[in-house]
Parts: C-alpha cells; structure tokens; sequence
C-alpha cells in the first residue's frame, strides 16, 4: 500500500534556531515522499538512513562535534565523572557454575572495560580462562555468551565486534584453552547448545546484500555444527522451508532432546521437539500456532515440563508425555495465580519466581508438584537465578533493589540453608536511601504502580531534578535493580522514578496486551501521568522533571515529548524507535509487529502510527525540552537511522532556546557489551547535560 517517488536531496541552511545560540550542523533535505492509503508523507531525512554512505558519516561526526564541544564547556562534568569512576570501582563476581573439573565464574575487578572469566579446579588455584578484555584495544569487542560441551573438556564462545548483534563463534579445547579449529561467522540471535561433546546448534540468518548493519533479516534458521567440520557443511535443521524470523534451539539436559522453538514476532511461538536418541527421528510439533509463549523447562525422561501462557495470561508450567504433547494432554503442576510466574530449575527442584507489584517472590516445589518452602528474601527487591544442573547441591541467585547494590546468595535447596555468597563493598550509603512504592492513576483510570527512590529526609518543595524512567512494551517488566549511575544521581539531590506501565509485563498477557498496537496511546498517558504526579506530590516541577528511557523506551520518551512539551525539562531519549511507519523495513524490526502493528496493515493502524510516531510529530514552532538523542552507529537491532532522523526534526523546528543535541557512540550499538569506560562516559555526559539545562553550575556539597 506504499509508493515512493521524487528523491532529490537539496540542501538547506544550518543556522541556529530561535534564541538558541548552538550552530547545528548542516542537514540537507530531500524530497522523499511515501503514499500510504493515498496520504502523502514526507521523509526529508531519508538519505540518514544509508550507513554506508560517507555522506552519513561525515553528518555523525559533525554532530558529535557539536554535542561534545557543549558537553566539554559544563563546569561539573569532570566532577561527575570522577565520582563515577570512584563509586563504579568496586569488585564484581558473578555466581559460578561447574563444568566438567572445572568451577567458572566472571569478575572484573572494578573498571575493567570487561568481565573477565575465571576458574577454580580442585585444587582451588584460581586462572584466567578468557580474558575479553584482550579481544580488541579499545575494549568494543565483548563476550556474547558461551557454553560447554557435556563433559566440560571444550567450549564454544561468541563474540559481538563494536556492539553489533552479528556474532563470531569460537571453539576451543577447555582443557588447554586452545583453538580448535576455524572461527565460525555470520551469526545473530543464538544462544550456544552441545549435543554431547561432537558439536553444537546455533542460529542464523543468510546474510544480507546490502548493509549488515540495517538491511533487513527474517528467514532465521537452525544449524547443528559438528566439530572437526567446515562451517559450510552445518546441517540445517529448521527453517529452510518454515520461514520463521526466530529460531532458536536447545538440548535439554539429559542430552536426550532438541527443543526447538520458532516465531515470527516478540510474542508467541510455536514450539517442536526431536528425539536425539533415535537416528534420524522426525521433528514432532507440541504448539503450531503462536497464541502463546511455550517452552520446555525440564524433563525427567519422556515427561516434558512445559512453561506456558496459554489459557494462563500469568504463565503456568504443565507436565505432558512426549508421546502425545499436544496442549489438549497438558496438565497443570503449578497453577496460574494472580502473580507473574517465572519458573527454574536445580538441584533436583523447581522454583516458581513471582511477580507481584513489580517486586519478588520465590517458591520451592519438588518433582511431584509439592510445595516445599517459601524462599525468605532479604529484603524488598528483585531475586533472580535459582537454576543449576539437576544434581547440584548447592544453586546460587542473585539479589537488589534500587538502593541495595547486587548480591549473590549461595542456596542449598535440600535444607532450605541459604547464606551471602558475594557481597560487593560499594562507597553508597545504602541506608541514606529509600523506595517508596505508589500507585497513581492514569488517564482511563487504571492503577498503575510507580517505586520512587531518594535520600531520606527529601524535602517535597518542587524543585528536586527527577529521571522519571520508563519501558512500556514487550511483556517485559521493570523490577527494582541497583545502578552505579542512579547512586551518582541521588547522591547529587536526584529523585529516580520508575513506572510499571502498561505493555510491559508486569500484570502478565492482559497488562502487555493494554499498551499494544491501537492501545499504545495508553503506554504514553500512563507515563504523562506518572510526570504529573511527581509534580502534584512536590516531588519535583516541570522545570526539574527529565524523562528517560531506552530502545521502545526511547520511542516512550519520544512522543511523550512530541505530546506533552510543557510537562518536562529534559528529555533523554536513548537508542528508540522513532519512525514507525518505517521501523519494520530495517533489520529484525518486522518481528515487533505484534507490538506495534504496521503502516502496512491497514488505513487504521497507518494513521494511529502516524499519530504519535515521534519522527512525524516534531512540528514548527514548538518550544521542545532541552534534548539529548544517544545512539550507537553500530545499533543493528534499532538503527541509529530513528535516532538520526528524530535529531534532524528537532534541530531544524525547535522553536524554544532548549539544545537539541544527538550524542553518537562509535563501535557501540545497542547497548549490550558496551565497556565500563564508555558507559560510565555514557552515563556522566546524560547526567551532565541533564542537571546543567535545570540550571545546576555546579555538583551539590555533601
């Protein structure tokens, strides 16, 4: 239903705007136009989209120039960023894992651009078994998992270059820790899984003719590669004939199975399994649809543990024969509840992770499906982990909150015995601090749940600078987790507040499915209101209020700032999804359909999209809040090119004497395995930038 015609660049004058006095730099304008259901729309900005073009890139590096030359001239930024560093520089250990005679586990020993993996044999002397930190000079190059074959004597370990979701699989001997044989390439969106010690299964798509960076992949596919082979000979399993733009594949832990598990948006899969004990055994389908989200969590033998959503919007886990695993022979081992279930396994147990009001909750059930204890928590908080190999005695999880820095807990799941097993030493009174949890309403009248953190004896005067963050979208929860960077924000006087916004997963299926497609307004006026609240408790006012969000929270922050200019300061928009009428053209972006909905479906979805889409609602005239896009170049799951086009809008129609400034990391993309130094520069400059346009000179005294 789209055409393009006329793509002819002009040029225009980059000059500055209104009373603002930053020069931005020149941005040509093109004639681009698309016709959706017979309404024009004009894309000026389209050539930002060519990363491969040095047109683009000489555009980056003058808008870096700009945007640093403004950030180098706040007088407190070097302050910031010494207290970062200071704060940040503490030691971190990750829980371990056993590996054939080996004891794993990551630390890094403050600053380090990376974790470092570490491990321990029986005669417990300690020996650095990957040091990522070593992959490249600069510290772009991060470690994008790693797994073990059954014996723990190899491993095979991915690698992400600048930050990119492409990965290269290495594959050595554990034992020597040499290299084995040539680095397999070209691989996105895959975890790592041995089948015994012979080799492993892995995901992919064909690479695409043109940029690898933002030309679009949707035929993902399964491959079993067999040590000792080339790459070019990997077997395809699936997805030569099912075109599926998620595959993934896994072998449960008696080596006995291949869940394979496919599907063509961030919601909802179809779910298959192979016998691996029987040559050439057919691929047998437990869910043929995508209704819902499926997928084995245990088996002990041919009975399947299945975690599933489907007539359960809370998830639940069901038992059913692999003889006959259609979802009508399912039967319930842990009920739905009113509670999100996010269940484990180790030690010979499940354990059902809930979430209640944003907050954890754990219980402990054996394989009959008894209840065998409450997991007691130390506090308030999020807890994660609880999963190991079925003979453990010993399973690890981890636990935070907004102002307790992440700890690990040592669990031995037979007794219920459970102990501090790593407590970081952090320079953060974290008894200065406090989280307060309410629940404010919402346009349409909705509850909807907020945890506030601040020092103790906050005075509710109006004037405290407030990061209000939010999410909002792909089932996915925002719980309480402690970060470097917001300690530094409080200590400096700083509220933090988090809203649980519809399209998350917070409330399971129904709270995901209230902020989707034509009901995505309802993710925008939960934040507004979450603004406006802050302000009519007093926490902070229009004039010290910043919001922030990353990625579909980058899209948050976007129209939230296209809609409501006069309620905010500041507006940090991270990595986002700013075109939607184009987001699906690029990369994986057509797998957020269900989200989202397409321009393409229909003259409805077209226009709603249009409606809030954050690139085509910057207008003339508007006095916008002082704003800093961030971005990486090496983005391929949100191309940079939303982020570009966003900044292009508000430089050339801001009316207000607000910055509009893009901040563009080199070699990052979109956030995972960004190096310590990058992100604590990251996180300074967001904070620098955010408390000078609140009109802060310099840092408060403590």
């Amino acid at each position: 239903m789209k055409k393009t015609f006329l793509i002819m660049a002009i040029t225009t004058a980059g000059i500055s705007f209104g009373q603002n006095k930053i020069q931005y730099p020149e941005t040509k304008k093109g004639e681009t136009v698309d016709v959706y259901f017979d309404t024009k729309v004009s894309d000026p900005y389209r050539w930002l989209e060519d990363d491969k073009s040095a047109e683009t890139g000489a555009w980056v590096q003058a808008e870096n120039k700009v945007t640093y030359g403004y950030l180098d001239k706040i007088p407190f930024r070097d302050a910031l960023k010494k207290r970062m560093e200071t704060l940040w520089n503490y030691e971190k250990i990750g829980a371990p894992s056993t590996e054939g005679k080996y004891t794993y586990y990551s630390k890094n020993n403050g600053l380090q651009n990376q974790s470092v993996i570490y491990r321990k044999g029986s005669d417990g002397r300690e020996e650095v078994f990957l040091d990522p930190n070593t992959f490249s000079k600069d510290g772009t190059t991060s470690l994008g998992g790693m797994d073990f074959s059954k014996d723990g004597s190899k491993a095979a370990y991915a690698i992400s270059e600048g930050g990119s979701d492409w990965r290269k699989v290495i594959i050595i001997d554990a034992l020597s820790k040499k290299v084995l044989e040539d680095t397999l390439v070209d691989i996105k969106f895959s975890g790592i899984s041995w089948h015994g010690n012979e080799g492993f299964y892995y995901s992919s798509y064909d690479k695409p003719k043109g940029s690898e960076l933002s030309a679009k992949t949707d035929q993902h596919k399964l491959y079993f590669h067999k040590l000792g082979t080339s790459q070019k000979d990997d077997k395809l399993i699936f997805g030569a004939d099912q075109k599926r733009r998620y595959v993934g594949g896994y072998v449960t832990e008696d080596d006995r199975y291949l869940v394979i598990s496919a599907a063509n948006s961030t919601y909802g899969n179809e779910l298959y399994i192979k016998d691996l004990t029987v040559a050439n055994s057919p691929i047998v389908t437990i869910v043929d649809n995508f209704n819902g989200e499926n997928s084995i969590i245990e088996n002990e033998g041919s009975k399947l543990f299945i975690q599933t959503d489907l007539n359960a919007p809370n998830k639940r886990v069901v038992t059913v024969d692999m003889s006959n695993p259609k979802p009508e022979n399912w039967k319930d081992f842990i009920k739905e509840t009113k509670d999100i279930l996010s269940p484990s396994t180790g030690g010979g147990y499940f354990f059902a992770n809930y979430t209640k009001d944003a907050v954890s909750f754990v219980l402990q059930y054996d394989y009959t499906g008894k209840l065998v204890r409450e997991i007691k928590l130390p506090a308030v908080g999020t807890a994660g982990g609880f999963g190991g190999k079925k003979h453990e005695k010993t399973l690890y999880y981890s636990f935070t909150n907004y102002t307790t820095p992440g700890s690990i807990y040592s669990l031995e799941p037979k007794s219920g015995k459970s102990e501090i097993y790593q407590k970081p030493v952090v320079d953060f009174k974290s008894e200065d601090y406090e989280s307060k949890q309410v629940f404010y309403t919402s346009k349409d009248g909705t509850k909807i749940p907020m945890i506030i953190t601040y020092k103790k004896g906050l005075k509710l005067n109006g004037k405290n600078p407030t990061i209000l963050y939010g999410y909002g979208g792909f089932n996915i929860s925002l719980t309480p987790a402690f970060s470097i960077a917001n300690a530094v924000w409080m200590e400096n006087g700083g509220v933090y507040a988090v809203a649980n916004l519809r399209g998350g997963g917070e409330y399971g299926k129904k709270w995901h499915d209230a902020g989707t497609k034509l009901q995505k307004q309802n993710v925008f006026d939960d934040f507004i209101a979450a603004g406006e609240y802050l302000i009519a408790q007093k926490y902070t006012s229009s004039d010290f209020l910043a919001i922030r969000g990353g990625s579909n929270g980058g899209l948050l922050v976007g129209a939230v700032m296209t809609q409501r200019p006069d309620l905010i300061k500041v507006a940090l928009p991270a990595v986002g999804v700013m075109d939607m009428l184009r987001y699906h053209t690029f990369t994986a972006g057509a797998g957020w359909a269900y989200d989202y909905g397409t321009a393409q479906d229909n003259k409805e979805m077209f226009e709603y999209l249009k409606g809030y889409s954050p690139v085509q609602n910057v207008k003339a005239g508007v006095k916008y809040p002082a704003t800093m896009v961030t971005t990486g170049d090496h983005d391929d799951r949100v191309v940079p090119a939303h982020s570009f086009k966003f900044a292009a809008e508000l430089q050339d129609k801001q009316a207000g004497d607000n910055p509009v400034l893009i901040r563009i990391d080199v070699k990052a993309g979109h956030g995972a395995g960004k190096s310590v130094a990058a992100s604590i520069q990251e996180n300074v400059d967001v904070q620098a930038f955010t408390l000078y346009n609140m009109g802060f000179t310099a840092l408060p005294k403590k």
